[in-house]
């Protein structure tokens, strides 16, 4: 049951999962800064024991990392085998806490920093590190090489105390480097894990998630993360029941029946923590794993009924093949913006003006990916 082709495939349902994950992010961080929305158009507070789908794009995110997962490892470990496969995990790893620690410390730099430039100068580092103008392999190792020594160079500078070499910190690590952390623990259970067992073992590991976080966090901490991990997993076991050897119908049975166990689980839960996307709360996790799973296997059945389908989402298929990319975008035009000390006029930061912008926004985004993709621009960890 468990059993998935050695050899890399892409499945149209989670680009598009992905590229719909990605989009409604980019919709929602630009909502952020509209006055005027409804409660339900925005994060709930910590302690609210709610749940918006603002505060389910994030986890969802994670659970399409998780259905991504068994693919791309047996793919790596057909190829490298054990070792070249934990590499490249580890260098993915590396990558995404590297470009989240940059981004929550421009995000968080002292008043008078010039955070904007800042940014924009480690961003393109980072492209210069893992991107690629031809579409293909990354550029040649004396460009990489220069933008290690660029980020160095960007963290020195970085405002610190007398004596200590740079003042960045991890903070809250970013969304990429909360992705980065649950990546790579997922990875190394499943690496480690017996071929023909590794779906038993990602459904074992989820008890053990939610020990840590009622047992554990408490005098070692880290709960976020065990929440974080068992919504990769929970996209894990969905990608090994829906893509495995049996018949489509069963799969989707399976699929629906994993997904209710979540939710129901997420509900038992919810008087030990309440629902919190900020606490990182088990239900919570329960709860948005619960759904994603019942969305991809929607839109699964989806363009499995109507494959033409396909056409219409092109541009969100798109980010869901480059997600980072389409991720980064935004912060690109944010920073540029910034610099030149450009904002959004006040009519279009309010109401329906404010929602409109955002969506323009967004379909501003899918052309430019769009136009740097056909020009051979991608940015791969």
């Amino acid at each position: 049951m468990n059993a998935v082709q050695a050899k890399a495939v892409r499945w149209p349902a989670i680009d598009l999962m992905r590229g719909l994950t990605v989009a409604v992010m980019v919709l929602v961080n630009q909502w952020a800064g509209v006055a005027g929305l409804p409660a339900w158009m925005k994060h709930m507070p910590a302690d609210a024991d709610a749940l918006s789908f603002v505060d389910m794009v994030f986890p969802a995110f994670l659970f399409i990392v998780g259905m991504s997962m068994p693919f791309a490892l047996q793919a790596q470990l057909a190829k490298a085998g054990l070792s070249g496969a934990l590499r490249q995990a580890a260098m993915r790893v590396a990558g995404l806490l590297v470009l989240g620690v940059f981004m929550v410390n421009a995000e968080m730099a002292p008043a008078g920093f010039a955070s904007a430039a800042w940014l924009l100068a480690a961003l393109a580092a980072c492209f210069v590190l893992w991107g690629s103008v031809s579409g293909g392999p990354a550029l040649a190792w004396p460009w990489r090489l220069a933008g290690v020594i660029v980020l160095l160079a960007l963290a020195s500078v970085y405002p610190h105390a007398e004596g200590q070499w740079t003042g960045l910190q991890p903070h809250w690590w970013g969304i990429l480097g909360l992705i980065g952390w649950a990546y790579g623990l997922a990875a190394l259970i499943f690496l480690l894990s017996p071929a023909q067992a590794r779906l038993v073992v990602a459904a074992a590991v989820l008890p053990l998630c939610l020990a840590w976080f009622y047992l554990l966090n408490p005098s070692v901490g880290g709960g976020g993360h065990a929440t974080h991990l068992l919504l990769v997993l929970s996209g894990v076991i969905t990608a090994l029941l829906m893509h495995g050897p049996q018949a489509p119908s069963h799969a989707a049975r399976w699929t629906l029946a994993l997904a209710l166990a979540l939710l129901a689980a997420g509900f038992a839960l919810r008087p030990w923590g309440g629902i919190s996307k900020i606490y990182a709360t088990p239900a919570w996790g329960l709860l948005c794993a619960g759904a994603s799973a019942l969305l991809y296997l929607l839109l699964q059945q989806a363009l499995l009924r109507w494959p033409a389908s396909g056409k219409v989402t092109g541009g969100l298929r798109e980010a869901g093949q480059h997600p980072l990319l389409a991720y980064l975008i935004p912060f690109v035009l944010g920073a540029l913006t910034s610099l030149i000390g450009w904002d959004w006029p006040a009519a279009l930061s309010e109401g329906w003006a404010g929602l409109l912008r955002g969506g323009v926004f967004l379909l501003w985004v899918l052309l430019l990916l769009h136009l740097f993709l056909r020009r051979g621009l991608r940015l791969r960890l």
